[in-house]
C-alpha cells in the first residue's frame, strides 16, 4: 500500500484528480448497492409494509379530498 501512495504522490495533479474520481465513484457504487440491498430485505418484511400503509393513510386522505376542493 505504501508503494502505491508514494507512486501516486509522485504522478501530476491531474492523474491524481483521475484516481480520485474512480474512488469516489467506486464508493458510491457500493453505498448505493448496499442501500438498494438493505431497502429489499427491508420491504420484504411484513411489519414494515404494514408501517408504509399506515404512513401512507394521510396521503390517500389527501388525495381523495383533492377533488371535493374544485
Amino acid at each position: 500500500m505504501k508503494k502505491i501512495i508514494h507512486h501516486l504522490r509522485k504522478q501530476p495533479d491531474e492523474v491524481k484528480r483521475h484516481v480520485l474520481h474512480i474512488i469516489i465513484f467506486v464508493a458510491g457504487v457500493i453505498l448505493v448497492l448496499l442501500w438498494v440491498y438493505s431497502l429489499g430485505t427491508n420491504l420484504a418484511n411484513p411489519d414494515t409494509r404494514v408501517e408504509i400503509s399506515e404512513d401512507l393513510k394521510p396521503f390517500s386522505t389527501l388525495k381523495d379530498s383533492i377533488p371535493d376542493l374544485w
